[in-house]
């Protein structure tokens, strides 16, 4: 007889992406760094956006196409330690997509997406490579992040 992983818990928008906590992403304190939350956030991002077939940067930035992007903000509350290495979950969606710029939405969580230990926003420009200026996303990547927005209602 094998196990069978747990269902992920159904969620009312975006996605939920499992992370590791290691030993050594804890501070001398026994606590997840700080810095480690955004840095798991953005794994976990490009987890998901590599599930959609978004490769990210390989070493071209004209070739990464959507993926020539800029932090305009990042925005994080602490709401719980996290104490010990294990599994958790980052809940991952969009609260808006423009033309050139998205804001995506994000809650560190355990594994369940019972527990939220850290939230957040971060804004994100698309650049042209040639020129860094904000230039409009890819019509294939609008139709993938359209799936993640979450609703008004």
């Amino acid at each position: 007889m094998t196990a069978e992983a747990p269902a992920a818990p159904a969620l009312a928008y975006g996605r939920l992406l499992p992370v590791t906590v290691h030993f050594d992403d804890l501070d001398a304190l026994g606590l997840l760094h700080n810095a480690r939350y955004p840095l798991m956030v953005e794994r976990a991002w490009a987890a998901l956006w590599n599930d959609h077939g978004f490769l990210g940067y390989e070493g071209d930035w004209e070739a990464a196409g959507d993926f020539c992007n800029a932090v305009k903000e990042l925005r994080i509350s602490y709401e719980a330690p996290i104490n010990r290495p294990g599994e958790y979950a980052v809940h991952l969606w969009l609260e808006r997509l423009g033309n050139t710029g998205l804001t995506y939405g994000f809650r560190f969580c355990s594994a369940d997406a019972a527990i939220t230990y850290a939230h957040g926003t971060r804004v994100l420009v698309r650049l042209d490579a040639a020129t860094l200026r904000p230039t409009p996303w890819s019509d294939r990547f609008r139709v993938a992040g359209r799936e993640l927005l979450r609703s008004r209602d």
